[in-house]
């Protein structure tokens, strides 16, 4: 019996550096707004400030964000740091920006980070949702 090869949503970089340089321009613009209000003469430096801020985060965090992969296992999505969430638990998908957040029937909530098409994660999920759904054994009469 050959077995399908497990379902995979890594990390995709682009998405990653897309998401910083949204980060990058709110941290900017906050930066200069804060002094703005304090009255500095040299609200610049908080576009400066910000950015280099986020650009170090970006660079630091890259090392833990970029190698995360989310698995497809038979009837379970295992994610990193021993995550595990069966298919049939789960209750809702949703998107924000390019994460994808899975909510289960209890109310746990996971992060599927930095996808290059959430849409398309959400559908790869449901597919194998609907697939855990045919492999269940039917519920026994007494």
């Amino acid at each position: 019996m050959v077995t399908a090869a497990p379902l995979r949503f890594r990390v995709d970089r682009a998405a990653y550096f897309h998401s910083q340089t949204k980060v990058a321009a709110l941290a900017m613009g906050g930066a200069m707004g804060v002094l703005w209000l304090l009255d500095d003469p040299n609200v610049w430096v908080g576009a400066v400030a910000g950015l280099a801020a986020i650009a170090f985060r970006g660079w630091f965090l890259a090392s833990e964000e970029l190698p995360v992969v989310w698995e497809v296992r038979g009837s379970r999505l295992i994610g990193p740091g021993g995550r595990e969430v069966k298919l049939d638990e789960i209750s809702k998908f949703r998107t924000m920006g390019s994460f994808v957040q899975i909510v289960t029937m209890t109310g746990e909530k996971h992060l599927i980070k930095y996808q290059a098409d959430p849409a398309a994660t959400i559908a790869a999920l449901r597919r194998a949702q609907s697939v855990c759904g045919q492999d269940a054994p039917a519920p026994r009469r007494t």
